[in-house]
Parts: structure tokens; sequence; C-alpha cells
């Protein structure tokens, strides 16, 4: 194949939509497609989806891609994978899926992390740091002990983005960051570790082979090809996990490298080039979706997700107005705080029973002091986890952001307020993970250096913080974590 005219596509699984882009041989973005996908919350704290949905979600993307980008979809030359990590996707021997997949911001298992945490002094320097609810090894506990008839039926454990692979080609892969995200894994080792599988109650035969995210580790079977409009046998590239395939789409692959993805979730990333664990801070370390790279990782459980809640609460539903109406208003810190733990929190809590709260309201707050409080409060909880970055040792000048959260140039420069660093906005940060995975597609089947493909993005937007108001929120962030230290197990369920 004349790789200078080929064409790659990009595949991420997040939790509210798939995304489906393709890029061509100057890596510029020719498709662009979107599908959302629901959530189910049976009871509170719990948080599932139907992996049917995400592969109807991908012949939907597929087909509109196909629509309105013809020629380029014609000349795909590779697959790449991404998607949200943590979710656990339970298979019988046929492969048919066995219940709803259990999601990264699902906290039923809870005292299942903490007792499979319990059987090891060590686990956070083996897998990264410390088991918590929403990883994949603790939810198998939970089905052990809850559903017992579907954990005696399990004959394989998938990532979610690897559930796709699956339908695509048959095989089970997955790579070393979602692989990570299981806490099953040896992470310096980037192998399975038996101790670890052996305590959440299944076998290294129940667990997909690991493939570093460049390598074309699958190809698209007969069936498949059909239902997507592309050629039998496609190489389709290992991949990476959500936050990675970020890194990798934006250029953090060199030690120190930090950025923050902020969508549903949100993640504070830097990138390392050997092996650092701080599972005392819950600072995860996790494989990058590149060889002989990992990354330290804040991980918080709330991103653009409360002000998704926010604006579907509140009447009207207009999102961008609702922004526009707070930035117009805005003069500093606003008068209420918001705790934004929604689906409880990770870093720096490790509370999956922690809850949301406003403190502050009175008879004269406006919908646009609850959108600039959940603003702040999200962005509060980025500074915690800047905090315990810094207590180890780990500090960046500036920090490029991705994710959906990017839309709002209002929000990222309150967030380089609170944080007091300057902020980068790179070019198709809205799709830097699905970007990503185009790029390991890439890898897969030309055999180019990893630097060259790999490089960073044209930057839309600079944003200095302001020393003033850095220190009206350096204030503020005292107030936010005395807010959740005395709401702390009121209301627990």
């Amino acid at each position: 194949m004349a790789f200078s005219t080929s064409t790659y596509l990009g595949i991420d699984l997040g939790t509210t939509a798939l995304k489906g882009i393709i890029t061509d041989h100057k890596q510029g973005v020719v498709g662009l497609a979107e599908v959302s996908l629901a959530t189910s919350r049976p009871r509170p704290g719990w948080s599932e989806q139907t992996p049917q949905d995400w592969w109807l979600a991908l012949q939907k993307a597929c087909k509109m891609l196909r629509a309105r980008n013809r020629k380029d979809w014609s000349r795909i030359a590779a697959i790449g994978l991404s998607g949200q990590m943590h979710g656990a996707v339970i298979l019988d021997a046929a492969g048919k899926v066995l219940r709803p997949a259990i999601l990264w911001n699902d906290g039923r298992a809870g005292a299942e992390a903490a007792a499979f945490n319990g059987k090891f002094s060590d686990i956070g320097q083996v897998a990264g740091g410390p088991a918590v609810a929403g990883f994949t090894a603790p939810k198998l506990l939970w089905l052990q002990a809850h559903e017992p008839r579907i954990f005696n039926q399990l004959a394989m454990v998938l990532a979610p983005k690897d559930y796709l692979r699956f339908r695509m080609s048959g095989d089970f892969i997955t790579d070393p960051c979602d692989a990570t995200g299981m806490s099953l894994l040896d992470v310096g080792q980037r192998k399975w570790s038996p101790a670890l599988v052996e305590a959440a109650g299944i076998r290294l035969e129940n667990l997909p082979r690991i493939d570093e995210g460049p390598q074309a580790s699958a190809h698209l079977h007969k069936s498949a090809a059909e239902f997507l409009g592309l050629p039998l046998g496609l190489p389709i590239a290992a991949g990476a996990g959500d936050a990675a395939a970020s890194a990798i789409g934006i250029g953090a692959i060199n030690d120190g490298d930090g950025f923050i993805s902020l969508g549903t979730s949100a993640q504070y990333f830097v990138t390392t080039n050997s092996y650092r664990p701080r599972p005392q801070q819950m600072i995860q370390a996790l494989g990058h979706g590149l060889p002989d790279l990992w990354y330290q990782v804040a991980a918080l459980l709330n991103g653009a997700s409360p002000l998704s809640w926010l604006n579907g609460i509140l009447p009207g539903g207009n999102i961008q107005k609702l922004l526009q109406r707070t930035q117009r208003r805005y003069e500093g810190p606003g008068r209420l705080l918001f705790l934004p733990y929604l689906s409880g929190e990770r870093t720096p809590h490790n509370d999956p029973a922690a809850r949301a709260a406003f403190h502050g309201l009175h008879a004269g707050t406006t919908q646009e002091d609850l959108a600039l409080a959940v603003l702040e409060g999200v962005a509060l909880s980025l500074a915690d986890c800047q905090d315990v970055l810094e207590q180890g040792g780990t500090r960046v000048a500036e920090l490029l952001v991705v994710g959906g959260g990017t839309r709002s140039a209002f929000w990222m420069q309150l967030l380089a307020n609170v944080l007091n660093r300057r902020i980068t906005i790179p070019k198709g940060s809205d799709v830097g993970a699905a970007f990503g995975a185009a790029r390991l597609a890439r890898l897969s089947v030309t055999a180019e250096a990893i630097a060259a493909v790999c490089s960073k993005p044209k930057a839309l937007l600079h944003l200095e913080p302001d020393q003033k108001l850095s220190k009206a929120y350096a204030d503020r962030l005292g107030d936010f974590r005395a807010l959740y230290g005395a709401l702390k197990g009121i209301g627990d369920v």
C-alpha cells in the first residue's frame, strides 16, 4: 500500500459518546462522527452500559464516516482503538456478554477493593497503586459474592475498547495501559501478575493477551468487514486507554510532559520514562500507550460530568448560554462552594462514598452562581491533585488540556487561575483520544519513528494565570478541603 495516500481510523469509546475520526497522511482530521451513549444507574453509586450499544454505536459512526467521506474511507490502512478504562466486560466461553458492563465510575465494590488491597503489603508498588472500587479486580470479587451464577460462567474479562476489538476480529487482546486499569498487572514488567490474578478469583486464561499500543495486534474478520464496509484483514492496533491515547494525540511522549484530560472524568497526567508509583498519595503509575514509557496520573471521577448534570436539571438546558451568562457576571471567586463528587472520588480521597454538595446557597442564588461553583469545584479538585503530585516532586510549568471541557475558553482561563499554571489548548483537543488512536493505527503499519508521528500539535490558545486571582483561589482551596472533611461520612450509602 502507498502510505502517502493512506488514511487511518481512530475510534474512542468514551462514556457519553463514541467518536470516530479519519486522519490523512499529513495527520489532518478529514472525517469525524460522534454517537451518544446512555449510562444506566440501577442503584445509587452504580454505573453500567450495555456492550451491544457500543458495537451499534461503532457501526453507526462508521456508516456516518463512510457516507460523508467515501474517498478517505476507501483508503483506510489501519484501525486504532481508545476507550474508557477500568470497565469490566464479562464474557462466557462462547463470547456472549453475561451482564451489563460495570464502568469506571461505579462504586459498588468499595469493600471488595479494601479486601483485595489487604491481601498484599506491596500492591501499590506492583499494580501501580491500590485498587479502588472502579477498577476491574474488585468488581470481579463483587461478582463472585453477589452474582455467583454469572461469575461461574466467566471465561474472559475485557476492557471496553477491547470488546470492540473482539467484535471486529474475534481476538482477545489489550494493551499495558488498559491492563494497568484492571489492577491485575505487574506494571513495571508489563505482564499479568499471577498473584493479583489469583486474588481476584480468576485464572490467567481469563485475561487477554497484552500487546504494545502501536502493534498490529489483530485483523478485521469477514462479518465485521461487511458490517463496517472495510477490507477483510485490515490491521487493528493494540491501542490504549483514553488517557494514554490522549497523551499520544498531543505528543506527551517525553519525560515530564504534562496535560489534563477534561472529559466526563478528568486526569492530571505526567509522562515518565521509568516506573514511579506513589500509592500512598493515590497517584497511580500506569503503562503508557507506547513502549518503555509510563505515566503518573491523578484521576478524578468527576470532570465535565457535573456541568452536564447541572445543565440537565436546570430549566432551559442550554449549557453554552449558561456559560456565557456566567462569564459576563464573573468578578472573581464565587460565593458558593461546590464539591463535585457526584460519582465518589479517587485522587486524593479514594472515597467511593463521597457525594456532591453545594455550600452557601441563599435566597438570591442564581443559575449563574451554581454554574460558576461547579466550574470552580472541578478546578479546585484538580488543584488538590496538583498539590499531591508536587509533594512527590512532580511539577510542570505548562499544562496542555484536552477533552470536551476545552470548548469553554472561560473555564480554561479559570483553570489557569486556580492551578496557577500556563494552560495551552492544542489543535484537535476535543478529539485527543481518537486522534491518538489514529496515530497508533498509523504506527502499526508504517514503521515510522514514534517521535515523527507523535509530535505536538499546533496551539489554538495560550492562557496565562492572573496572579491576583490565583492567590484568591489558593485561599479558596483551603475552604474546599475543609468542606469535604466536614461532610465526609454524612449520608453514606
